[in-house]
């Protein structure tokens, strides 16, 4: 029997209810990023689901994203260093383009994403995954931070804002516990921190990444975009 193929990096997914602060973190913690709400599909999309008893759109809902196509970009990044990423406008809920993102011969890097959890086990079973984090926190703090930043950045009108936020503030503790399920570890922002550099400096060591190192720091610095 042949040997499995050598993958050189690894993947920590990283989750959590929007607005939790992963893209903060992910910049933080100074890896290679992948922003995997560009893999949600467009808003002409039959296949969308819609909120019930409504004609709107659930975007919230993990059939609203391409679950297949983020998969096939964390391999191509974990298998060659790059992938086509496309570029998404939430405001008008198109694609707009496209990108290549190169993480070169890092041995690990971030997808983060409010869908990352759904795709942990697929990422698993190729072999590609070093950790998975599920950002927690406050809900009434995850609606502040969440509504701030989408007004700030025009992503619906305020009154979709608003109702969404509260929506998504009372079903919190759920989304948590769903992507628990699918195998993303709950924490806070400190641990996922801890996390990350722990795997980071067990893959530098050229061993299996250790998951668990109380008081670990990240590095300081990140030429990661801003996040979005």
């Amino acid at each position: 029997m042949s040997s499995p193929p050598h993958i050189p990096t690894r993947v920590v997914l990283l989750c959590g209810p929007s607005g939790s602060g992963k893209s903060s973190l992910a910049v933080r913690s100074g890896l290679p990023v992948l922003a995997l709400d560009d893999f949600y599909k467009e808003g002409d999309d039959p296949s969308l689901p819609r909120v019930p008893g409504t004609e709107a759109t659930d975007w919230d809902a993990p059939g609203s994203w391409d679950a297949e196509a983020a998969v096939a970009a964390v391999a191509a990044l974990c298998r060659t260093g790059r992938t086509e990423v496309p570029l998404y406008d939430l405001a008008s809920s198109s694609r707009t383009g496209s990108r290549t993102l190169e993480v070169g011969r890092t041995p690990l890097f971030v997808a983060e994403g409010i869908f990352a959890a759904d795709i942990v086990e697929r990422c698993r079973e190729l072999g590609l995954l070093a950790d998975a984090l599920c950002l927690r926190g406050r809900p009434f703090t995850t609606f502040r931070r969440r509504l701030l930043r989408d007004l700030r950045e025009g992503r619906k009108s305020p009154a979709v804002l608003v109702r969404r936020g509260w929506r998504l503030m009372r079903a919190e503790r759920g989304i948590v516990a769903r992507q628990s399920a699918l195998g993303a570890h709950p924490c806070a922002k400190d641990e996922a921190l801890g996390r990350l550099a722990a795997a980071a400096a067990g893959h530098r060591a050229g061993g299996r990444p250790r998951t668990r190192v109380p008081g670990a720091t990240a590095p300081a610095k990140s030429q990661q975009p801003q996040p979005r």
